[in-house]
């Protein structure tokens, strides 16, 4: 029964399972112990932790994905259905390599089956499967997949992330909202029978694939901590190609509710984070080799690992009779008769590059004569995963070049190209492999293809191989030759293949050439090398390492507090450390009303100004807030920013009362009135003549970037720059200044968008410790302390009043806030979202100071 929400976008992206209740007593959770099954825990807390302890034996994974990895085939009496697996499926032989190594790993399945399944069945099919291979199906109607899989995930997800932009309505087809609502209602189903057999507490999630790129969103809200990985098995495109996508901000904000997100190349994976950075505002760290991206608390780990194959399965097919009795059919009709094979095993797609093939291919042909008569192209095309226009081109065209090449190259028992256009079982592609001298792969665009691995471990063959091929001895060095696209996922990986932009057809015909040609010693050097790699890296090694990585990136999980935030798919979880909490106005205006000797400091860019103002200077609302802080005798407040001290003269001017520390607390003043004094001796500022030159060369080179010379600091900003030229130059001029400078009584440090040189010695932390030993001098000890900030400078005032605290350079029932903005790593304990915020605390305050002088008035007026 499908569900009227799949028609309303805000319903489907709202998370909520329309009847979870129902859907637990019918479908029984999967447990790891035979014979015992229960319902889903109905005790757990509000962000899904379960209160009893765990009664599962070992690790359990769920694996998501379109497609389950079983075959059905409906009875011949037409009563009911057999199923098997499917041994050529990742999925399943993902959990046999990794059974193979020893891991004890449990898995449950989820996703849909190839054949439609009449809805009568339905039940009785979910309970085989359940009980059986321990899957879950999830079945849809026929038309919401056609909008799912052939619509948006094939006509528009598919070829955008391969690089085609939808030009036009036949080129990539334009975005169609009613595909897209259909792709997030197929998504919210597999998350409902995600919930039929989750224990949240213990069990590991792994979605692979476009197919189910928001499918995290919907599991993240209904449990806050879940243990959640992603793995893309397609390219992920560059920034400028992927912010075409109406839905861009969407699809990564769902993938960002991941613990860890896969990827097959680094290529992929900078892709992704460029992404991230200018379309979010989110920055990465490398820490001991673990790439994180921060995201509202949590830390988004990112994987850089390709996939391998599955090096039992291929083995035992090598050794199968019919392998044999194949690949000596294909001995008789190839090298018995002196002929060389060059063998291309691709999809009838538009990426995979056929017709591109073919062409360098007759090139060969035309430039060499003596390769006519001699070398053949086998060229195995799979039936097309997609549907379209562009599929039946590509086989017309192909057909058309295959015919017109052998017409004038082909001779009487010789043609040059021969085109297999019907699925092979897995044992005779199997001895294509073995008998082929060269494997071509020319994709002009692909995510990984595993075509050049299987073909690897073909050639290093057996014992009964060798004999057919006559090769005698086993103790032969084995020898193959690899000719790849630089454009596929497997190429980084291929160290000794030869590497051809397959646009070029001339450059891959002489490819062709060269690994024919190639010294026996080297084509064995080459193919001793990649067997290593390939040996080492199976589908087994992949899957343990992605799920070792995503233990490691959820053990964290029990000691943060999380609780989620946003509407739809812009729904995300807010994962804090446990002494780390928003700060409550009602807490600390409580605690204002009821002391009397207060300190408030507060940085102004980024806290009192957004950083994103055109015009930073303040407002008339701000100059209010701060005079009616002033104004109370029992507060002290002062502004700490890293901007000039005329700038801030300047701007803050009708603050009679207002201290203020300009260019980090290197200038200090009490009041208007009083003289700028200085935190440390006066600074020798000849090192500017040094450094001026270095950030001016950087500023020419990189548009955008501004420097601004203050009396005692200079600052380099690329704010307005490209981000992520301005974050490699950044890190570029860090460097720079660093080694020119040292000799120099200067520290050369990097900000949000900044590169800045200063004096040594010269912090905010030097002005909080200043103003609290001046109040403590004059018999002021606060009872109150307010310290607000935004970035890495205004945590050395955090660490300040900690500090102080501690060392009882402050009373211990001296009320302290030391807070942040936004909700990242920090020395503070509390936080606010934004600035918005942080004004309205001020106000609150500033509201209750100016009621207080007027009791006191009135208490005046009255006497």
């Amino acid at each position: 029964m499908v569900s009227r929400s799949y028609s309303n976008l805000l319903e489907l992206a709202s998370g909520e399972p329309p009847s979870i209740s129902q859907i637990r007593r019918r479908i029984p959770r999967v447990m790891t112990v035979a014979g015992i099954i229960s319902d889903l825990d109905s005790d757990s807390d509000s962000d899904g932790s379960a209160t009893g302890p765990s009664s599962s034996p070992r690790d359990r994974t769920i694996v998501v994905a379109n497609q389950l990895p079983i075959r059905a085939r409906r009875r011949s009496d037409g009563r009911g259905w057999d199923f098997s697996w499917d041994e050529d499926s990742l999925l399943l032989q993902l959990k046999d390599a990794i059974g193979d190594r020893g891991a004890d790993m449990e898995f449950v399945y989820v996703g849909c089956l190839r054949d439609e399944i009449p809805p009568a069945d339905h039940d009785e099919v979910s309970q085989v499967l359940l009980e059986t291979f321990k899957c879950v199906p999830a079945f849809l109607p026929p038309d919401l997949i056609t909008r799912y899989y052939h619509g948006f995930c094939k006509q528009q997800l598919w070829p955008l992330f391969h690089y085609m932009l939808p030009l036009s309505p036949d080129l990539g087809g334009r975005f169609d909202r009613s595909l897209w609502q259909a792709y997030v209602s197929v998504n919210k189903i597999f998350a409902d029978k995600i919930l039929e057999v989750i224990n949240p507490d213990d069990d590991f999630v792994w979605v692979h694939d476009y197919h189910l790129m928001v499918l995290p969103t919907f599991l993240r809200k209904r449990f806050n901590r879940v243990k959640l990985g992603f793995f893309l098995h397609s390219p992920f495109p560059s920034s400028e190609i992927y912010k075409t996508l109406p839905v861009r901000e969407e699809l990564l904000r769902a993938l960002l509710n991941s613990d860890l997100i896969g990827f097959h190349t680094f290529d992929y994976a900078r892709h992704f984070l460029s992404c991230c950075g200018r379309m979010l505002g989110l920055s990465y760290e490398s820490k001991r080799g673990y790439i994180g991206l921060e995201y509202y608390g949590r830390t988004v780990s990112i994987k850089i690992l390709p996939v391998g194959i599955h090096l039992c399965q291929l083995e035992s097919v090598l050794s199968l009779p019919e392998t044999e009795t194949k690949v000596s059919e294909l001995v008789g009709q190839f090298l018995k008769k002196g002929r060389v094979m060059v063998l291309g095993v691709d999809d009838m797609d538009i990426f995979k590059g056929i017709s591109l093939k073919l062409l360098a291919m007759e090139e060969l042909l035309k430039q060499h004569p003596e390769w006519r008569e001699k070398v053949v192209l086998v060229q195995i095309a799979n039936p097309a995963r997609g549907r379209g226009k562009g599929v039946k081109e590509v086989q017309a065209e192909s057909f058309a070049m295959v015919k017109r090449i052998n017409e004038a190259y082909g001779k009487p028992g010789y043609e040059p190209i021969i085109l297999i256009d019907e699925p092979l079982p897995f044992y005779q592609r199997i001895a294509y492999y073995v008998v082929a001298e060269c494997c071509l792969v020319t994709a002009v665009r692909d995510g990984m293809n595993l075509i050049p691995y299987e073909y690897i471990i073909s050639r290093q063959g057996n014992e009964q191989l060798d004999r057919v091929l006559g090769l005698g001895t086993s103790l032969i060095q084995k020898k193959s030759m690899l000719v790849v696209s630089e454009f596929i996922g497997c190429s980084p990986s291929l160290s000794g293949a030869i590497r051809v932009n397959p646009w070029n057809i001339e450059a891959v015909a002489d490819a062709i050439v060269n690994a024919l040609g190639m010294s026996e010693q080297e084509k064995q050097f080459r193919h001793e090398k990649h067997y290593k790699y390939v040996r080492s890296h199976d589908v087994g090694y992949w899957g343990n390492s992605f799920l070792q990585d995503l233990q490691r990136t959820c053990r964290d999980h029990s000691r943060r507090r999380c609780w989620g935030i946003g509407f739809g798919l812009g729904f995300r979880v807010v994962a804090l450390d446990t002494n780390f909490r928003k700060l409550s106005m009602e807490h600390i205006v409580s605690a204002y009303k009821r002391t009397k000797t207060r300190a408030i400091l507060f940085d102004y860019d980024g806290t009192l100004m957004p950083q994103a103002s055109i015009d930073k200077s303040p407002n008339a609302k701000s100059i209010e807030i701060l005079n009616n802080l002033c104004r109370d005798k029992n507060n002290v407040v002062f502004l700490v920013s890293a901007r000039s001290r005329g700038t801030l003269s300047d701007w803050f001017s009708p603050c009679e009362n207002l201290g203020i520390a300009a260019e980090h607390g290197y200038f200090l003043r009490l009041r208007r009135d009083a003289e700028w004094e200085t935190c440390v001796p006066v600074a020798d500022c000849s090192w500017k003549q040094i450094a001026d030159p270095v950030m001016r060369l950087y500023m020419e080179t990189t548009d955008g970037s501004t420097i601004d010379d203050k009396e005692t600091a200079l600052v380099w900003s690329y704010e307005d720059a490209d981000p992520d030229f301005g974050s490699c130059q950044a890190k570029e001029l860090l460097d720079h200044l660093e080694s020119v400078l040292a000799n120099e009584p200067v520290s050369v440090k990097s900000g949000q968008h900044i590169v800045e040189v200063k004096p040594q010695g010269v912090s905010k932390g030097l002005v909080a410790q200043r103003l609290l030993s001046t109040m403590q001098e004059r018999g002021l000890t606060p009872d109150f302390v307010l310290c607000i900030g935004d970035d890495r400078s205004d945590e050395d005032m955090f660490e300040v009043i900690s500090t102080s605290v501690e060392s009882t350079s402050l009373t211990p029932t001296t009320e302290v806030f030391a807070c942040t903005v936004g909700q990242k790593p920090s020395k503070a304990k509390y936080y606010l979202d934004d600035t918005t915020e942080i004004v309205r605390l001020m106000q609150g305050l500033a509201t209750v100071s100016e009621q207080a002088l007027r009791n006191q008035q009135s208490v005046q007026f009255a006497t």
